[in-house]
């Protein structure tokens, strides 16, 4: 009996056609073209990798994101990767051995065991940079920069960029001597922008007024760049200082390249807070209640494979991208051209010249009833007074 369920596939699994899937692939080779001169090199990490260099550095959050199975030749636990951050840590720390900046670019598919967000893929088309070896502003600017270019290349604008800093609650944290579990509270009712339940967890704390107040000034600290002076005001010890110096070196340079784009400072903005360590961000479009690309700062992840570098780098879904473009190419609208199941040298030759210019042509199958106008084709080969000539289809 036929199972009429078997076109279904997985909930968070797509398939993309045409003339998505086109537009996809001539997104790739764009940004593949933009990131080459901007100086990053291409690396294609394995699809399947042991689990334990999957989740090098990314904690618990990568963790439940990642499925696994057995590997019947080593016996050892394999994963699906999840994200490829780890494989280009492994990279660079096993492959590359320099003590220079290095630069690599990536596009592949990685899977996911849950959907993360509104309308997203478990299957998303990863595409994104990275930088190692630098720990300085200037390597954050460009890769942001970098990422504002990519979006621009596939055709979005109107988009924000939040900016955020977790070392600044992190040493908050580790000035008020706050336990594992007390520091995980507050992280979470800030991520959630609980106040009322943040004010209650900060009560309880045994620490200063002065910084319970700092804690709970972190939710009202977003808006625009005024909002690193306002924090300055509030927040107090040295290291808060030099990541709010941080953060406004990366926005103002920023801004030096990119005067229109729109930045936004979210100093209670943790996102990855178990892998970054420094400047994290992401771009927003208008209306769109979830992020369209993050990335931010991930020093020492590549420590557990010999290899502790300073790094930062973004990624994003090329798939989700392009479909949120407001214009797309059209199928209807390219230009193709049919070719009669004729044998004439002089019509093989021309149908062969024509592909080699770029051109589509479809050519007719002896035992099929298609004839141009089925095909959709907009031109048809036509012999006219014994020549072939090149004939546009009525509209």
């Amino acid at each position: 009996m036929l199972n009429k369920d078997r076109w279904l596939l997985p909930e968070g699994i797509q398939e993309v056609l045409s003339p998505q899937a086109l537009t996809i692939e001539s997104q790739r080779r764009n940004l593949l073209d933009l990131y080459q001169t901007w100086g990053y090199d291409l690396v294609e990490p394995p699809m399947i990798d042991f689990l334990d260099s999957l989740l090098t550095g990314t904690g618990h959050d990568l963790q439940i994101m990642t499925f696994t199975l057995t590997d019947q030749i080593s016996g050892k636990l394999l994963g699906v990767r999840a994200d490829m951050t780890p494989q280009i840590a492994r990279i660079d720390a096993h492959h590359i051995k320099t003590e220079h900046p290095s630069r690599f670019c990536y596009i592949g598919q990685v899977l996911k065991t849950r959907l993360e967000g509104f309308n997203q893929s478990r299957s998303p088309l990863q595409v994104g940079i990275e930088l190692y070896g630098d720990s300085g502003p200037d390597s954050d600017i460009e890769v942001l920069l970098l990422m504002i270019e990519t979006l621009k290349s596939v055709g979005l604008k109107d988009f924000h960029i939040d900016l955020g800093h977790v070392g600044i609650f992190r040493s908050l944290a580790a000035q008020a001597e706050l336990s594992p579990g007390e520091e995980e509270i507050l992280f979470d009712t800030l991520q959630r922008k609980a106040v009322t339940e943040l004010s209650d967890s900060v009560s309880a704390l045994s620490i200063s007024d002065e910084q319970k107040q700092q804690f709970i000034a972190l939710v009202d600290l977003n808006g625009d760049i005024s909002v690193i002076d306002k924090a300055r005001q509030i927040l107090t010890g040295d290291d808060v200082k030099k990541e709010l110096d941080n953060l406004q070196a990366i926005a103002q340079g920023i801004l030096a390249r990119a005067p229109d784009q729109k930045i936004y400072f979210d100093l209670s903005e943790l996102r990855g807070y178990n892998y970054h360590t420094g400047v994290v961000f992401a771009a927003y479009l208008p209306g769109l209640g979830q992020e369209i690309t993050q990335g931010g700062r991930y020093d020492g992840i590549g420590e557990t494979f010999g290899r502790s570098r300073p790094a930062t780098g973004f990624s994003a879904d090329l798939t989700y991208l392009v479909s949120l473009r407001k214009t797309a190419v059209q199928s209807n609208t390219e230009e193709s051209i049919f070719a009669p199941a004729v044998r004439d040298p002089e019509l093989l030759m021309m149908v062969a010249s024509l592909r080699q210019q770029g051109k589509k042509v479809i050519s007719e199958l002896t035992h099929s009833n298609s004839d141009a106008q089925a095909m959709g084709c907009t031109h048809a080969l036509s012999n006219e007074s014994g020549k072939w000539q090149l004939v546009e289809m009525a509209s």
